[in-house]
């Protein structure tokens, strides 16, 4: 029997030490918050806290209200679930008894959880949570516990393998149920001999958690290995697809592609080919229509757009309807190492097709623009360091220009991300052009620098410096250190999902060496970022377990991209 009170007088923080048989959903405050009370046999329902009767859990009190806390769930099961690993072995019966309480074994040295980070959050929309980890020399059974606030049972998992995936319907019915809702996740392991379990002890807990909100889109990524190639899934696929590979392009021959973007309508890709220097070009990404040239690209504005071959170029949904489909690029026009930021008319028929973007007060070169999502203020690199459209070894800051239907202007460094000494590179607008994210190293080249390290800071800039993501660090008990794993080529989702409480929730995708499973070659990364009243809250990493581990997966981009469907693993 449940009955709903009112909300006492009293912090939720207050309540915490009470646990069991009383469920508690604190609210966002005001006269919507509510505390369901499960009748606890002799518990008074005319005092609070009722007598004889103890609290579950009050999620989230600070941050708003919560996904479905007013009801306490059953999707976890009650037995623990035994793995049976395709071709190992299975776990055996006697697993609870052999493991014992929770607490039991050494309190340090156990398995490494690198899937998921500790503090990470997942959209609402993941694809099923995989669970990995790193185990010490001789353990060969493990014990995997999940318990979310709102589930009556926690999820005990016993296996003889490295890893176990949640199965789909779980997944399912877990990320509706409890989303918003505190989560713990913790790994112990032991060494099985016969009947008998030695060498127990704990490894990885900490919160993960379930955004109230979905990831939107479709990531097309970059990778070098097998031949070059564009490969892409919409979140919650479970495997990639083929995008676009260099025979597949009928603009022109070429043998690799490479830095890549998508128009705003999601129907084509621009990229970068080894073709005469790496110029640019265009092709479509349609299911069935893949390579094709797009029929509105002019005869002088494609012959502009194969002149520029300065790596990374951008598009704004702003510009990018019938009359109005314009490029920013980068652009060496006398072919002496002095990029230029260029606007080009891609359905131009007639010259001139192009035209060198004013940047009145920077005189150094410019490179990897990114364009705001409104039309007005394109941020890019201003460097001394510009090598074939790379960002190489060099003074590097952030600056911002307005876009001037082609006049450009005043370019102004962005407060917090134009710092002497450091390069600051490879900037990224937000969907809602508040926030830009980008790349900061300490010294060297700024390609694939392994001293990369992602930060945010309002699209105003701010005069208290960015915000370093927590997504920047590998797991503590991997042994690695970031700086030092490349994170690297940060891109927003295309989209941001807004929450009780005032939150808003944003996904960015990033490229990392740090996955020991790969031999720490670039792998993609997708971290959350919320902010409320002011202030922003980052979190883990979380791995994007669909990609192929044995191949290079980096410079993604994040858009709305019209791909075919990615089949599953």
């Amino acid at each position: 029997m449940a009955k709903t009170l009112p909300r006492p007088p009293m912090a939720c923080a207050a309540l915490v030490p009470f646990v069991l048989s009383l469920a508690i959903a604190c609210g966002g405050g005001g006269e919507t918050s509510k505390f369901v009370v499960v009748d606890a046999g002799d518990a008074s329902m005319n005092e609070f806290p009722p007598t004889d009767a103890q609290i579950v859990f009050c999620p989230l009190c600070e941050s708003g209200a919560v996904g479905d806390g007013n009801t306490i769930h059953t999707d976890f099961p009650s037995a623990p679930v035994l793995d049976t690993p395709d071709g190992g072995m299975s776990a055996p019966s006697s697993s609870a008894q052999l493991f014992g309480a929770p607490s039991q074994g050494a309190q340090t040295g156990g398995p490494c959880l690198i899937e998921p980070e500790i503090g990470s959050l997942y959209p609402k929309n993941w694809l099923r949570p995989r669970f990995r980890w790193v185990a010490p020399g001789g353990e060969n059974l493990f014990e995997i516990r999940l318990h979310a606030a709102n589930q009556t049972n926690d999820l005990v998992v016993y296996t003889a393998a490295s890893e176990w995936t949640m199965p789909v319907a779980m997944w399912n019915t877990l990320r509706m149920d409890s989303d918003d809702v505190p989560m713990t996740v913790s790994v112990r392991g032991g060494v099985l001999a016969g009947a008998t379990l030695s060498g127990e002890s704990l490894g990885s807990t900490g919160s993960i958690g379930i955004a109230p909100v979905e990831a939107p889109g479709t990531i097309v990524y970059w990778t070098p290995t097998n031949n070059t190639a564009l490969k892409g899934f919409a979140i919650g696929d479970e495997g990639v697809t083929p995008v676009l590979v260099p025979g597949q392009v009928q603009e022109y021959t070429t043998g690799c592609i490479g830095c890549h973007n998508s128009t705003p309508d999601g129907k084509f890709a621009s990229f970068s080919s080894s073709t005469n220097n790496w110029q640019n070009g265009f092709a479509n990404i349609q299911a069935g229509m893949t390579g094709a040239v797009p029929p509105w690209l002019g005869a002088a504005g494609q012959a502009a757009i194969e002149t520029t071959n300065m790596g990374i170029h951008t598009f704004s949904s702003a510009h990018w309807a019938t009359g109005d489909r314009i490029e920013i690029s980068v652009h060496d026009p006398v072919d002496n190492g002095m990029a230029e930021l260029v606007w080009v008319d891609t359905e131009a028929q007639n010259a001139p097709a192009m035209g060198i973007l004013a940047r009145t007060g920077d005189p150094n070169f410019a490179g990897a623009p990114s364009w705001s999502h409104d039309g007005t203020t394109i941020a890019y690199v201003s460097t001394n360091a510009n090598k074939d459209g790379r960002l190489d070894d060099g003074e590097a800051d952030v600056y911002l220009v307005p876009y001037a239907n082609k006049a450009g202007g005043n370019a102004m460094p962005l407060q917090g991300a134009a710092t002497a000494g450091p390069r600051e590179y490879y900037p990224t607008w937000s969907p809602d052009d508040t926030i830009i994210a980008f790349d900061k190293a300490s010294s060297g080249s700024m390609y694939s620098n392994s001293l990369a390290e992602v930060y945010v800071l309002p699209s105003s800039g701010s005069a208290a410096g960015p915000t370093r993501l927590v997504a920047n660090d590998p797991p503590a008990c991997t042994n690695q250190m970031s700086p030092g794993v490349t994170n690297s080529w940060p891109k927003w989702a295309p989209s941001v999902g807004t929450a009780s409480g005032g939150r808003t929730f944003y996904w960015l995708v990033f490229s990392s060496t740090r996955d020991p499973y790969s031999g720490n070659t670039p792998q993609l990364y997708v971290t959350g970022i919320m902010t409320q009243g002011g202030q922003t809250t980052t979190y883990a990493a979380l791995y994007l377990w669909n990609q192929p581990e044995d191949e290079h997966n980096h410079t993604p981009a994040w858009d709305y991209f019209q791909i075919p469907q990615a089949p599953p693993q």
